[in-house]
């Protein structure tokens, strides 16, 4: 049995008396791809927004990589390794292709304070050899966020992720926005990740996408999770009949 990366039980979230989340129990093994599955509303984003640190859990536990953790926000949650790419991409437009990579963790030169002198550098050769690590390909580095396409922008956003995630790495819909062809890169990126045994989270409506990706389908309904599904032995309609209530979870029994 893989080493469990993360695992959370019970995990329970209630805004103002609504219950957006309720004893959700899941396991990520070392080396795992796992899609988390669900119409809007069914608890995907608030599942994910309590294990980066965006928001504290009302009720359970998250034990990361052996230990129980209570994020006191994202930062802490980055710092333990846990690396997230959001639908908002989180990119500074005005900013090229290495300072975004480093935004937040910039190199230095020389250590002045507010007047520091970044060492660019450096962070360019690191930035050439995050986007070899993750099969990215980026013509022109100097390029600023705002002259890039919707794939290129979310290729950079993925190279940061995969470049500073030590233990985990979670995509919210990384190709929701994209046309086919920048589709198939990112696609290829999640690839070499899972060659390389980087443990992955990925949230998607997209069907084909997740049965050509991942190793195991969780779907979330109405705030709970109803189905953990090996992908190898489930299908299509198996996942569509729990995310639309068909089937009822009633016999769901977590594999671990």
């Amino acid at each position: 049995m893989e080493k469990i990366v993360l695992q959370t039980q019970g995990l329970t979230k209630h805004y103002a008396g609504v219950q957006a989340l309720s004893d959700a129990n899941f396991t990520l093994h070392a080396g795992e791809h796992v899609a988390i599955m669900g119409d809007n509303g069914a608890g995907k984003s608030t599942f994910v927004r309590q294990i980066t640190g965006v928001e504290a859990p009302t009720a359970g536990k998250i034990i990361f990589d052996g230990r129980e953790v209570n994020f006191a926000g994202p930062l802490d949650a980055r710092e333990a390794g846990i690396e997230a790419v959001f639908q908002n991409l989180a990119l500074a437009d005005d900013l090229d292709v290495p300072s975004n990579l480093f935004l937040g963790r910039e190199k230095i030169l020389v250590n002045l304070g507010p007047f520091s002198i970044l060492d660019r550098r450096a962070m360019r050769r690191a930035t050439e050899e995050a986007l070899v690590k993750t099969a990215v390909k980026i013509p022109n580095l100097s390029n600023t966020i705002r002259n890039m396409s919707g794939g290129q922008r979310q290729c950079v956003a993925i190279a940061r992720t995969a470049t500073f995630a030590s233990k985990l790495i979670i995509m919210d819909e990384p190709t929701a926005a994209l046309g086919v062809q920048e589709t198939a890169q990112v696609e290829n990126i999640i690839r070499t990740l899972k060659a390389a045994g980087e443990p992955l989270i990925l949230i998607s409506h997209n069907m084909r996408q997740v049965f050509d990706l991942v190793d195991r389908i969780v779907v979330f309904r109405r705030g709970r999770i109803v189905a953990n599904l090996r992908r190898d032995e489930t299908d299509g309609q198996d996942v569509v009949a729990y995310i639309t209530g068909a089937k009822t979870g009633a016999e769901f029994e977590e594999a671990v």
